[in-house]
């Protein structure tokens, strides 16, 4: 009776998925409704985890409880520490993340919903999830090693000393765009500011409540963590407004750029109990809860989906966001979300460090994934509720859209300046043309969606458009902020890691001469970077995203590459296909846009081109542009090159095995008993 219930509940599920998939199919030229696409994607995302990361979990992988964690057996009270899995979730979830599931779906609907949709629920499920999934077993199995050790110990060592050099400067380029954005965010927000700060004291406070005062009680410390933020949510709004209190929480880019640096270092030396894993847990209580307030507010007021399913620029490849046709474009824009290269070291740094159990590393690595990719998903309906006319004028420069305009206006994609201002004065802002990068026109939608809802329930709707949409521009910035820390820690993990193959001492993650020294490192690395981008005159994110797209992927890359080798020499060659199928596809979309990026004669889209078009220029910034332009060309380079290097590695490293020309070594660490009892 039990087994047809759930025949008939899953059934359901999955008709009903398919059903919101068929709608949005369907509708073509007409309005779609933005309650279809969530209800196809939470379907989706259903099925995934039920049957998918089941198979993953007990075939594939076959964790076992018996087996003592890494944090069970060097547990150390600073990095490995055993954590209740639900507070290890929220580490987790907002370690991963970050910008991408708000940022690059937003940049992604110029080319209109659907594309950009269906990657990032057929992505997820089939190749992110799965991504993280399995490498935070074969971090767990080996002793939370790093993704660029196990290259090395289980490719190639050559190929993987390379790969982990390339690995850790992929991982200063994704730290150093992610804290832009946040600097972007805050920078004259004192409102912002204010309340991200207060998320330091009281995560330490939460921290001490479920170490030291109260051991284990993560619903009390839960609980008054959530109440003060809510506070400091509040009293941000009531800082901003005092004349004399103001002044000291606003900052300018620069400043900021400094407080980033001071902050990822304090975070990286300190134990993980006492601020990285509580402050993390602390912003999920956010996160989490505004996405799904936001979905709701959907099923509430059900918006119609303005923007269409596929617009003239999926194919022209001339949008005047960012140049570039759908493929490859679309799967590098959107990294995040779908899957991306930088879950890969949190799943091999932090986290698996702190895992008590094997099987709570599905809940963690594909359940996680799949959250980052609703949030996605909530990010597009956002923004493809907006008139596409307003999307176009708010992520353009104006130069790019007197371009695109014949374009524009054959689709009806125009909005006048009084529109805009107009919205502009309903969000108390002073002006919302060209402020490109997603964020703000993420925001717009958002209090938008919000706004209606607080109208259906007998609020004063329209009036708190300014409320929410400043709610929502502090969110995004605390969503992103939180993978600064985590990064930073784990960078400095992978830092140690190299340098104590020449200097073992240094490679003991608990010496605190090299906690502090490499800590340093990895954020003077990133910190450079990040003030580039503050002094770029096209504001940084035209200049660093592209590279932050092709070296994320490219790292995902790396790590399914890991995976796969690891499960032939386990001996499931049968089963390794799971990670094979996502890395063909992303080695072909990701080679692709790399090399357009690069070569590319079109100066709007290639790094090359775009130089030689600033040759014997006037413009002051041509010199730092024609900088900016090389910087990226070697770096996209590179890491093209050492990604191919590692690819024909592997390929060869799996030939041998499988033709049994050579011994299936693992260096997974032997078995020993766990300690916990069942049910601990």
């Amino acid at each position: 009776m039990k087994r047809l219930a759930s025949v008939f509940l899953w059934g359901g599920v999955s008709a009903l998925g398919a059903a919101a998939f068929g709608v949005l199919a369907l509708s073509r030229g007409e309005t779609g409704n933005a309650a279809w696409l969530l209800t196809a994607a939470v379907c989706t995302y259903a099925v995934g985890y039920r049957f998918y990361s089941r198979f993953l979990a007990t075939r594939a992988f076959g964790l076992d409880d018996r087996r003592a964690t890494p944090a069970e057996r060097y547990n150390n009270g600073r990095d490995f520490v055993p954590t209740n899995k639900w507070v290890l979730y929220g580490h987790h979830f907002a370690a991963i993340a970050g910008a991408g599931p708000l940022v690059g779906p937003v940049l992604a609907a110029q080319f209109g919903f659907l594309p950009g949709t269906l990657w990032l629920v057929i992505g997820v499920v089939l190749a992110g999830a799965v991504q993280d999934f399995t490498i935070l077993f074969c971090s767990l199995r080996r002793n939370g090693k790093s993704l660029g050790q196990m290259a090395k110990e289980e490719v190639n060592p050559a190929a993987g000393a390379t790969a982990m050099l390339a690995v850790l400067f992929i991982m200063i380029i994704l730290l150093a765009v992610l804290a832009l954005i946040v600097v972007n965010a805050l920078k004259a927000s004192p409102w912002g500011l204010f309340t991200i700060a207060c998320t330091i004291p009281i995560a330490l406070l939460m921290g001490w409540w479920m170490k030291q005062w109260r051991p284990g009680k993560v619903g009390e410390a839960s609980a008054a963590g959530a109440v003060l933020l809510l506070g400091a949510l509040v009293a941000g709004g009531w800082v901003a407004g005092q004349p004399h209190l103001a002044p000291l929480f606003t900052h300018s880019a620069t400043a900021l750029t400094w407080m980033m640096a001071a902050y990822g270092f304090i975070a990286s030396v300190l134990p993980v109990w006492m601020l990285l894993c509580p402050r993390d847990y602390l912003s999920t209580f956010l996160k989490i809860t505004t996405i799904l307030v936001l979905a709701v507010a959907i099923l509430v007021i059900l918006p119609p989906l303005r923007m269409p399913a596929l617009t003239p620029f999926a194919t022209l490849g001339e949008g005047p966001v960012f140049a570039g046709k759908l493929f490859p474009f679309a799967f590098i824009t959107i990294a995040c979300g779908a899957i991306s290269g930088f879950h890969s070291l949190v799943a091999s740094g932090t986290t698996p460090k702190m895992i008590a159990r094997e099987s709570d590393a599905r809940f963690i690595g594909y359940g996680g994934m799949l959250m980052e990719s609703f949030v996605g998903v909530m990010a597009m309906i956002a923004a493809c509720t907006l008139d596409p006319g307003v999307f176009f004028a708010m992520n353009t420069t104006p130069a790019a859209l007197a371009q695109a305009s014949q374009t524009l206006g054959a689709a009806g994609f125009v909005v006048s300046p009084e529109t805009m201002q107009g919205l502009a004065a309903r969000m108390g802002e002073a002006t919302l043309v060209a402020r490109s990068g997603g964020a703000p026109s993420l925001a717009v939608g958002m209090a938008q969606i919000f706004a209606g809802a607080t109208g259906v329930f007998g609020g004063s709707g329209k009036t708190l458009d300014a409320l929410w949409y400043h709610f929502a521009i502090m969110f995004e910035a605390l969503f992103i902020l939180t993978t600064i820390d985590t990064g930073t820690r784990v960078g400095r993990f992978m830092l140690q890691e190299i340098v104590g193959h020449v200097w073992p001492r240094f490679g003991e993650t608990s010496w605190y001469p090299s906690v502090i020294a490499s800590s340093a490192v990895i954020v003077a690395g990133w910190g450079y970077f990040l003030y580039q981008g503050v002094a770029d005159p096209l504001g940084g994110i035209n200049s660093l995203w592209p590279l932050f797209g092709i070296s994320n992927q490219l790292l995902a890359a790396v790590a399914l590459c890991v995976g796969t080798t690891i499960l032939i020499k386990m001996g499931r060659a049968r089963f390794a296909w799971v990670t094979a199928a996502p890395l063909a596809w992303l080695v072909a979309v990701t080679m692709t846009a790399g090399w357009q990026k690069v070569f590319s004669v079109d100066p709007r889209l290639g790094f090359l081109a775009h130089a030689a078009s600033l040759a014997g220029s006037t413009n002051p910034d041509a010199g730092r542009l024609i900088f900016n332009d090389r910087l990226n060309t070697f770096m996209a380079l590179l890491f093209m090159a050492v990604v191919t290097v590692l690819i024909v590695t592997s390929l060869r490293e799996w030939w041998l095995v499988v033709s049994r020309r050579k011994a299936a070594v693992v260096h997974e660490a032997p078995f020993v008993e766990t300690g916990y009892a069942t049910g601990d």
